[in-house]
């Protein structure tokens, strides 16, 4: 099984100013050559011999093959253990969480209720001081000439 390979790259012509000198080796036999070495022939038509990538074998259909482990299944397994026990300690922790929101809701109504009061008394105030006071009569006198012209205007209270 004599399976010649040539490799087509050109040689760098600027790399070597003479002829490559060709060596003389002995010969060696076909069954002495260790495997996954092979005789290939170089672009400058010297035989040598050189490590080659042996041909992948196609995979036989019938067999089936085994897929790798996704990412998040690793990730997933190795996290369930850290959620299980997450979920014991918040079994442990629920009263105590469902006291803190009950506080927490008491608080926002508290806060609402407050504003809501502050606002109306300060509503109240002003509008008590208002009604004491007349009414303001306001004039406005607007002008503009043309179609695209700059409008002037006065505003007057009495």
């Amino acid at each position: 099984m004599d399976t010649r390979y040539e490799i087509t790259t050109a040689p760098d012509p600027t790399r070597f100013t003479h002829q490559p000198i060709a060596l003389v080796h002995p010969a060696m036999a076909p069954e002495e050559i260790p495997p996954g070495v092979q005789i290939v022939t170089l672009p400058s038509g010297i035989r040598t011999l050189a490590y080659t990538q042996p041909p992948t074998p196609a995979p036989d259909p019938t067999t089936p093959t085994t897929q790798p482990i996704p990412t998040w299944a690793k990730t997933t397994a190795l996290l369930s253990p850290t959620v299980g026990a997450g979920a014991v300690g918040l079994s442990y922790a629920a009263p105590g969480l469902i006291a803190m929101s009950q506080a927490l809701w008491s608080a926002v109504a508290l806060i609402a209720t407050s504003s809501a009061a502050v606002t109306a008394l300060l509503w109240a105030a002003r509008r008590s001081t208002n009604q004491q006071a007349a009414p303001a009569q306001i004039t406005q006198n607007i002008t503009a000439t043309g179609l695209f012209g700059r409008a002037n205007g006065t505003i007057n209270h009495h």
